[in-house]
């Protein structure tokens, strides 16, 4: 009977034996019959650990993997990584042009798709199209205004071009002046051909003395003339003439007080040669110059052109040639001591001259400046507008 009984527990335990493998065969792992425990744990975390040698899944891999596709079991896991690392590696490439793509639908979504071209084609319309020269205005001390001078009016002294210190008679014939020497000019000038006009010093005194002569509208009038470049003078001191402030000897003797001192200029055909006038404009209250180009033209000489005095009636020779074009004016300068009474000179335009040049040695017959014509304009510009009416 133990026989038998025993027999009975190694077919039971047999059959166990089969059960298990078979169950383990259908997982797909194959376990041994138990020996020891020991061994059988050994034996287990072997074919583990063979899997994870022969195909070990990277961690970023299975990020992936897990994020573009299910779990699979362990056998489909590594035949498909592959595949989601293509994927991974397709779709890393491809972002960039997603985002690109999205950008530009967003700009076709807020901006219209011709009126950027639109902008860019006026932008450069506008740097091609001709553009007009830019006017430079600068403010002016002086400004010639209708109680100065009107085509109603004679040539006369200028209330304007002179300086504070020379008074002028009602009539503005007479001026004068003491403590230094101070310029008065004529409220018109000539610019081509002979002319003449006059000046009788009246009263020198004890501390006076004049210098008299042409300025153009450069000449300093806080100066004596023939100070600068722009004015040219006859000295009662020993008859010298004055330019550029070089005294130079000339007449034979000076002049004093009583004598009359005549003033011969030529400018033939000097309007070629003078420069272009100021553009003098009004605007918004304020005197300015008008000009395009803040350089000046260099002056040019007058061919053929001179100026002469003549003393009470004598002619004292050449005393200046070849002169720049512009616009001369009849101009004076007085001096005194100071706490010394004024040195007054006066102007005779003409046409009655005491001393007429007789002699004249070939020279054109001068016409007198009493008959220049007024130059002057009325000019107002207001917001870029201007009417300007020429004499």
């Amino acid at each position: 009977m133990d026989d038998i009984q025993a027999t009975y527990i190694d077919e039971d335990e047999e059959d166990e034996d089969c059960a298990t493998t078979a169950t383990a065969t259908a997982n797909g792992v194959k376990h041994e019959p138990p020996e020891d425990h020991d061994h059988d744990h050994s034996e287990e975390s072997k074919p583990s650990s063979d899997d994870d040698e022969e195909d070990p899944p990277p961690k970023k891999q299975k990020q992936l993997s897990s994020l573009t596709a299910p779990s699979l079991p362990e056998e489909n896991q590594a035949t498909e990584q592959p595949i989601s690392i293509a994927a991974a590696a397709v779709g890393a490439t491809e972002t960039p042009k997603i985002a690109k793509k999205t950008k530009k639908k967003n700009n076709n979504v807020w901006t219209k798709p011709t009126s950027r071209k639109g902008k860019k084609k006026a932008k450069a319309t506008a740097n091609n199209a001709p553009t007009e020269d830019p006017v430079l205005i600068t403010p002016v001390p002086r400004f010639p205004d209708k109680n100065d001078d009107s085509p109603d009016l004679k040539i006369c002294l200028s209330k304007i071009y002179k300086a504070e210190k020379v008074e002028l008679s009602d009539d503005r014939m007479r001026a004068a002046s003491g403590k230094g020497y101070r310029m008065v000019r004529a409220t018109r000038g000539v610019v081509e051909g002979a002319w003449y006009f006059e000046i009788k010093v009246l009263k020198l005194g004890e501390t006076g003395h004049t210098r008299l002569g042409w300025s153009t509208e450069k000449g300093d009038l806080q100066a004596p003339v023939g100070y600068d470049a722009n004015s040219y003078g006859y000295r009662d001191i020993d008859g010298t003439k004055v330019h550029k402030a070089l005294r130079e000897t000339y007449g034979k003797e000076g002049y004093a007080e009583g004598d009359v001192i005549g003033f011969y200029i030529n400018l033939p055909d000097g309007a070629m040669y003078a420069p272009k006038p100021p553009h003098l404009v009004w605007y918004k209250g304020q005197r300015y110059v008008c000009a395009t180009d803040t350089k000046e033209d260099p002056p040019k000489v007058v061919p053929g052109s001179e100026i002469s005095f003549f003393k009470n009636g004598v002619c004292q020779g050449v005393a200046f040639k070849d002169l720049c074009g512009g616009r001369y004016y009849p101009a004076a300068s007085m001096y005194t001591l100071p706490n010394q009474p004024n040195c007054v000179v006066k102007f005779n335009f003409g046409p009655d001259f005491e001393f007429f040049p007789e002699e004249l040695d070939g020279r054109p017959v001068p016409r007198p400046m009493i008959e220049v014509p007024y130059h002057g304009f009325d000019s107002q510009t207001e917001n870029g507008v201007s009417n300007e009416k020429k004499h």
